[in-house]
């Protein structure tokens, strides 16, 4: 009750101090007319302007009135125009006025009047010392804006500038020259919220990839989950990519360089004002410098800084309206006021950046960040020795924090046990990855650099840092080499890379590249062409390199994502990286040159990655060699059309950027989506100790994982089909061959003696011979043991020496009375009698098959051919008849 009483006591009191400021802030608040949708109303005057500039630069560079304010804006709902100027000048005299709005490279609008008639006295006329204060209204009707379409109004980036001009009326020459971006609101560049998330999903990656490559006491088990966690350095490599595209000495579009400027922190391009000025101090850029006013060539005629203005049209006797009386056309701008009032402006250019509407080459592309081209190696520097504070302080809070809570018997004695022994080889590996990384954007910057002026202590850091970057990564490289190629067992022999001929689906013609030493071709491929080739491999049976744990303790942060086939990547990485920042910089002032051939490089680039699948995971070899090259071939493609020799219509390069925007942004969705699907991977891998995981329905999922993960460690990719054998050319010559596949048999006399049937019919027919792996006759009939035992049967010379076909039947031999009687005795078993009794001082006959020439299947065995005879009386031969009358007076 007493709360009560005392808030209606102090009601009157609160409404009495809040109404005045309510009718005071309503007394500022001013309306004036507008139609919109075809009614006419009131609208406030401070509304957001359907038009309207940004920042504003001097284009002469030593206009004779030095201006330091300058914004328009254009009101579709009530058709006007309204602008302030403020400024000094240096001379005495009546000037003109010339406003014009370009869009797209096209004048728009173009208006001329004199400022005395428009009631702005403080330019009437222009006096030495006195400050010019300006702000007026133009009416417009529709015709004056019809050329401007009625997309700009929404599209984002509007690509246009609003130009002033100022004529003395003594001399009738220009003595001052303003341009002023334009803008509509609409934007890609959010680079506060979208570098945030980006930063975000990157340092995901980052922890990700930390967790696996320190969680574990086994260094080899951690290297394995290492290799399948997200790769920073692929992360990296897209954002770089993205954002060094405008690289190019071309004249982009406004929404690309809006939609790049969302990973200039990837680049190290972070605008910190501080920053900026020391750079500028030490640089030797000083306020008064002229404004980079041509990224691609300077002292060129820029297309979209303003057309030319016709003297003779301003000064000659029908240059002003006078029908309808100009002071209606241009009145004094009461309603705002001239210092503070409008909000909707923009800030003077700083020295060093390039004018407003000009985005050619990477000045353009960094003067969405305020940086100018002089200052960009040197604030990616500085910004990178940021972050490597960052990253060694990061290592040590995690060490000593372990520490701490080990102490305390919050977590376990072994927690983290080799990380923390280990800390100082982190940091160096940590390090030497931050540099890897950064390699690209280094040797860009700095060679870049070395082509702008600056001060001498500027040019000398720029060549340390350039120095000890590539030759101290290139030491690295070569002593992580000479380490594993030293090992006994690796040779250097030629090889040759063949271009052959085949048909893709059996109807599209197709070329494929291979090596001599890999895979035999197919046979239905056609040679078209070889390249000589070098190869290092292993003649013994060395050690993996991922089994090497002293060899992935060291040089474990540049391999160990790589397949034990292709650990020696990171060179190629490495080569690639470099060649690409030096045609890339060193080209700058060739633009066709540049764009085309650098256009090449990705191309051989992305044919020669996708060849070689370097990385053991699956997600780095997806991003990293197919998305990612995908996106730089198409976007440098598209780029070479803003070459601004071939000069294409700015609608036209804008669509084009769009269609780089919708690549690009694809792009950056799958990273995202693939950083999540790794970090979730990552925290299965750290939790791989325990016999489940939470949440447990992932356990199976866990177990799958690892199965795949152990497969992949082998690396034997199993995407890759292998021809089987009856595809594969053995290198022997085509010949003209034949195969029996059967044999019709006639009715011989033999099938009328009936006691000649019945013995052969009661005789098993022996198995098909085989040969052995010592190239002799085995059997695999039911009396194959007995037959195996006896050194070269009887039956075996008289079956095979007699070169019977398949399907012919074993003859009666032709025999005396006396030799039918002494063989058959009591019974005959069979036609040619047992001679496993008889010892023979003879060897083994040797049989060879005779494969077919041109590589016809061996499914069926081939008749094996009799090599030779050997006698113990020195190797005599005699006729095959002779040697069967032989064996058969032995068994008689």
């Amino acid at each position: 009750m007493r709360i009560q009483q005392r808030t209606t006591f102090l009601l009157p009191i609160y409404l009495s101090l809040i109404l005045p400021s309510t009718f005071t802030a309503a007394n500022q608040i001013e309306y004036v007319r507008a139609t919109i949708n075809g009614i006419r109303t009131l609208v406030r005057d401070d509304r957001q302007p359907f038009l309207y500039t940004t920042d504003y630069a001097d284009c002469l560079g030593n206009s004779a009135i030095n201006i330091t304010r300058f914004d328009a804006a254009y009101y579709k709902d009530n058709m006007t125009i309204m602008f302030h100027l403020r400024g000094e000048a240096t001379l005495q005299d009546h000037v003109m006025l010339n406003i014009g709005v370009f869009a797209y490279g096209e004048s728009r609008f173009d208006f001329t009047f004199n400022p005395c008639d428009a009631n702005i006295w403080s330019a009437c006329p222009v006096r030495p010392g006195t400050p010019i204060k300006a702000a007026g209204i133009i009416h417009i009707s529709a015709d004056d804006v019809a050329e401007i379409p009625e997309l700009a109004l929404s599209i984002p980036d509007f690509e246009g500038q609003a130009v002033i001009r100022l004529f003395a009326n003594a001399t009738k020459s220009e003595v001052g020259w303003l341009a002023a971006g334009i803008t509509n609101g609409w934007t890609f560049r959010h680079q506060y919220c979208v570098g945030a998330v980006l930063g975000g999903f990157t340092l995901a990656a980052i922890t990700s990839s930390f967790a696996t490559a320190a969680c574990g006491a086994d260094v080899l088990s951690m290297r394995m989950h290492y290799a399948h966690s997200m790769s920073v350095s692929v992360v990296l490599s897209v954002w770089h990519h993205i954002f060094f595209s405008g690289a190019l000495e071309m004249d982009w579009p406004s929404v690309l360089v809006a939609f790049w400027s969302n990973y200039a922190w990837a680049g190290g391009m972070i605008c910190y004002e501080p920053m900026q000025s020391i750079i500028n101090g030490f640089i030797g850029l000083k306020e008064g410098d002229e404004v980079w006013t041509r990224a691609a060539g300077t002292g060129q005629s820029d297309p979209y800084i303003g057309r030319g203005v016709n003297i003779h049209g301003i000064y000659g006797p029908d240059a002003l309206p006078t029908e309808l009386g100009f002071q209606n056309t241009v009145k004094k701008r009461y309603l705002t006021n001239v210092s503070s009032g409008f909000k909707y402006d923009g800030k003077q250019v700083k020295p060093g950046l390039p004018l407003p509407g000009d985005y050619s080459g990477f000045a353009g592309t960094l003067a969405m960040q305020r940086i100018p081209a002089r200052n960009a190696f040197m604030t990616g520097l500085l910004w990178l020795l940021f972050l490597t504070v960052c990253a060694i302080i990061s290592i040590l809070t995690l060490k000593a924090t372990i520490e701490i809570l080990t102490s305390l018997h919050i977590v376990r004695q072994n927690r983290l046990k080799y990380f923390r022994s280990h800390y100082l080889a982190y940091i160096a590996a940590t390090l030497l990855r931050i540099l890897f990384i950064s390699f690209f954007a280094i040797i860009f910057l700095s060679i870049s650099q070395l082509s702008l002026p600056a001060s001498p202590e500027t040019i000398g850091i720029t060549c340390i840092v350039f120095v000890t970057v590539v030759l101290g990564l290139g030491s690295v490289a070569a002593c992580a080499c000479f380490s594993r190629l030293r090992l006994r067992g690796y040779v250097f022999e030629p090889d040759r890379i063949n271009v052959s001929k085949h048909r893709l689906l059996k109807v599209i013609p197709w070329y494929s590249i291979s090596r001599s030493s890999g895979d035999p071709p197919l046979r239905d491929t056609v040679c078209v062409g070889s390249v000589l080739w070098w190869r290092i491999h292993a003649m013994a049976d060395l050690p993996s390199i991922h089994s090497d744990e002293e060899y992935t303790a060291k040089f474990g942060w540049l391999v160990s994502r790589y397949r034990k086939s292709r650990w020696w990547f990171f060179v190629v990485w490495l080569l690639y990286e470099f060649f690409r920042a030096a045609f890339l910089a060193g080209a700058s002032s060739q633009p066709t040159v540049q764009v085309f051939g650098l256009l090449a490089i990705e191309i051989v680039a992305f044919v020669t990655f996708i060849l070689l699948q370097p990385f053991e995971g699956q997600r780095p070899n997806v991003i990293a060699i197919y998305l990612l090259g995908f996106s730089k071939v198409t976007t440098t493609a598209f780029s070479a059309a803003f070459n601004p020799r071939f000069g294409i219509a700015r609608i036209t390069a804008t669509v084009i950027g769009i269609v780089i925007i919708v690549i690009q942004g694809l792009l950056t969705i799958a990273v995202m989506i693939l950083i999540l699907i790794g970090a979730v991977l990552s925290y299965m891998s750290i939790s791989r100790d325990h016999a489940e995981m939470k949440p447990k329905s992932w356990t199976a999922t866990r177990e799958k994982y690892f199965e795949n993960m152990a497969l992949a460690e082998q690396d034997s990719p199993r995407w890759r089909k292998r021809p089987g054998t009856e595809y594969i050319i053995t290198g022997v010559a085509r010949t003209p061959y034949f195969e029996v596949k059967q044999v019709p048999r006639v009715a011989k006399i033999e099938d009328e003696d009936i006691e000649f049937m019945e013995e052969v019919s009661q005789v098993p027919y022996p198995s098909q011979p085989v040969l052995s792996p010592n190239r002799t006759l085995v059997s695999d009939s039911p009396r194959s043991q007995l037959e195996r035992s006896r050194a070269g049967s009887f039956q075996s010379q008289a079956s095979y020496s007699s070169l019977l076909p398949r399907a012919a039947r074993l003859h009666r031999a032709n025999w005396s009375t006396h030799d039918l009687n002494d063989a058959t005795g009591s019974r005959r078993h069979r036609a040619v009698s047992d001679t496993s009794l008889i010892s023979r001082p003879r060897h083994v006959e040797k049989f060879e098959g005779k494969p077919s020439p041109g590589g016809a299947s061996m499914k069926r065995s081939d008749t094996p051919a009799l090599l030779s005879y050997g006698y113990a009386d020195g190797g005599r031969m005699e006729h095959v008849e002779n040697v069967a009358l032989g064996r058969l007076k032995a068994i008689s």
